[in-house]
């Protein structure tokens, strides 16, 4: 039963680690092509939505979100719609005129989108093409949903297609075309002037928007006389046959992003939600009781017989991927070190000259080499941390992780820089005695944390890696990993690396998901842990006495950490894992 089940489960689970890789890097491409076209270095996409540093821009029109499963076409139309929304709209004047309905503001959102994508530099036409693919696109997916089935979606849709057509001189989408006639020409004596005017005035916003706002009141009214409410028509359901009314239920819940534009006036929140609880603390983040937290050497907590076993296994894997420690260990040094003063070179023909060789020079009028050189070495005064993820679902990922932390130990140590190795988990399931003494104290609400925090230590950096090699290999012990409290254990990392003398400290967190205490979540909310990781983060980026880097083992991290990368060690070598950290590390990608 157990082979009948397995084959599944790892497909799945392979499919999900190679969605997020590509994900990510569609995102690092399109958030490039924004930079480049918009000259604003800050811009970053985290979970699928454009930042600018930590702040989220408004999302505008619907069709600039496309979905996971579209091509690369459509996202990178959309990245181009967005950096002509940012470079060719002035953001005060919308935000004066725009209206507050939120189907009159839908309408307006969008014709100010075809308005910048009418205004694309006829030098680059690749970016016109991009555009318009974007919208067949999401013509297509909007159509094919249903929603064009209904009175107001239909109407919707027809707006936007006669509007993005005359702003642009586009023709309307081909597929579309018979089944818009009769709603396009019922609408040409209520928006005729308008959507000429709209043509007319593409090059000022300021009389655009006065047509863009007419129109917008008008169709809303008309959206509102069709079914007595303002709305998209997602809720309509006349002439519906559908087969499997569950799917197009599904398809149609695509756009239920048409009138949800955020606010973009306030600061961004992370994707997996805020803590109430924590808002609410006036004393911030709590740990209910630190009697029984610890910090252990990770080699005394296992069997010195197993650790041997353990270091072997990790051996043959490293033996296996056959990696040149010695090539690393330049790389590392190049990103890593600064150039110092090591010295002078004498004897040199030109230079400064050298006081005790001036006696030379009278023995020997025609020697030349009286002169010296100062001698500038690279050297990598630089702290390069490891912390490692040890919940329950980091199992099975132990092996190729110890294999990368373990290879760039050894090559960061030959490169001259100082490297350790940590963990965090917890001392028990279901917070343990932690949770215990809760109970004990009439279980108050609000407790915080829950859980006993075990936080460990594989390499230190005064420990050389061939004394620490085997207490690396602790790694691979299963019973070590339980539940998750990352923020805290981002924290202690941090500080540790704080009170080194290294000039630069760069911190890598290698984890597969969210913090997860199942006692802290239950007596809190499920967001207190999530909270509070990307309030330490967010703190530790601003400071910026330390460089924090996520690696995503099979996850993007993004809604955590500015500067992440997805690992997929399923299907991945260990040697193209450590060049993907290698990469981040050098600054690509940088989010």
């Amino acid at each position: 039963m157990t082979d009948a089940h397995a084959g599944p489960h790892v497909d799945t689970h392979v499919d999900t680690h190679a969605d997020a890789r590509r994900r990510q890097r569609v995102e690092e491409l399109c958030a490039a092509a924004v930079r480049a076209l918009s000259a604003d270095p800050d811009l970053r996409f985290r979970g699928r939505r454009l930042h600018r540093g930590r702040r989220p821009l408004p999302p505008h029109a619907p069709h600039l979100h496309p979905a996971p499963e579209d091509d690369f076409g459509s996202f990178r139309g959309a990245a181009d719609g967005m950096a002509l929304r940012l470079t060719r709209s002035d953001a005060g004047l919308h935000r004066r005129e725009r209206p507050a309905e939120p189907v009159a503001r839908l309408v307006f959102e969008m014709l100010e989108q075809f308005r910048v994508e009418s205004l694309a530099p006829a030098a680059l036409p690749g970016i016109a093409r991009n555009l318009r693919h974007r919208h067949e696109q999401w013509s297509l997916a909007f159509h094919r949903s249903g929603l064009t089935e209904t009175a107001r979606g239909l109407l919707l849709y027809t707006v936007a297609q006669i509007c993005r057509s005359r702003i642009t001189a586009q023709p309307v989408l081909a597929e579309t075309e018979d089944l818009i006639e009769a709603t396009r020409a019922a609408l040409g004596a209520e928006i005729g002037h308008d959507l000429a005017g709209l043509r007319r005035h593409r090059d000022d916003q300021a009389a655009f928007a006065g047509h863009a706002l007419s129109l917008a009141r008008t169709v809303a009214a008309l959206l509102t006389s069709a079914e007595g409410e303002g709305g998209t028509g997602a809720g309509d359901e006349d002439a519906r046959t559908d087969d499997d009314p569950d799917d197009r239920a599904d398809d149609r819940s695509r756009f239920t992003l048409l009138t949800d534009f955020g606010d973009d006036e306030q600061p961004g929140t992370a994707s997996l939600g805020r803590s109430r609880v924590l808002e609410d603390a006036t004393d911030g983040y709590r740990v209910f009781t630190t009697a029984h937290d610890r910090q252990h050497p990770a080699g005394r907590l296992v069997r010195p017989e197993l650790l041997r076993e353990y270091r072997e296994r990790l051996d043959r894997r490293i033996a296996a991927q056959s990696v040149n420690t010695g090539r690393l260990a330049r790389e590392l040094t190049a990103l890593l070190a600064d150039p110092v003063r090591d010295g002078w070179d004498g004897g040199q023909e030109e230079g400064q000259v050298d006081g005790r060789l001036l006696a030379r020079l009278i023995s020997s009028p025609s020697e030349r080499r009286l002169f010296r050189t100062e001698r500038i070495a690279p050297v990598p005064d630089a702290l390069v941390t490891f912390l490692i993820d040890c919940s329950g679902s980091m199992k099975e990922h132990a092996e190729p992780v110890a294999v990368l932390v373990d290879v760039f130990a050894r090559a960061l140590e030959q490169a001259g820089a100082s490297c350790e190795i940590l963990g965090y988990t917890t001392g028990a399931w279901n917070g343990g005695r932690a949770r215990r003494a809760w109970l004990r104290a009439g279980r108050p609400a609000h407790p915080g944390r829950l859980n006993e925090q075990c936080h460990l230590v594989f390499k230190d950096a005064e420990t050389p890696w061939r004394r620490a090699r085997r207490d690396i290999a602790a790694l691979l012990k299963a019973d070590l990993y339980r539940e998750g409290l990352d923020g805290e254990a981002v924290a202690w990392a941090a500080r540790r690396a704080q009170a080194r003398p290294e000039r630069r400290r760069l911190l890598f967190v290698l984890s597969d998901g969210s913090p997860m205490d199942t006692a802290t979540h239950l007596a809190n909310d499920r967001h207190y842990l999530d909270h509070h990781l990307k309030d330490v983060v967010a703190g530790l980026e601003r400071s910026g006495e330390v460089e924090v880097h996520g690696l995503g083992v099979g996850l993007d991290l993004s809604p955590y950490y500015s500067r992440c990368h997805a690992l997929d060690p399923s299907r991945t070598t260990a040697r193209e894992m450590i060049r993907e950290t290698v990469t981040l590390l050098a600054g690509h990608p940088s989010r």
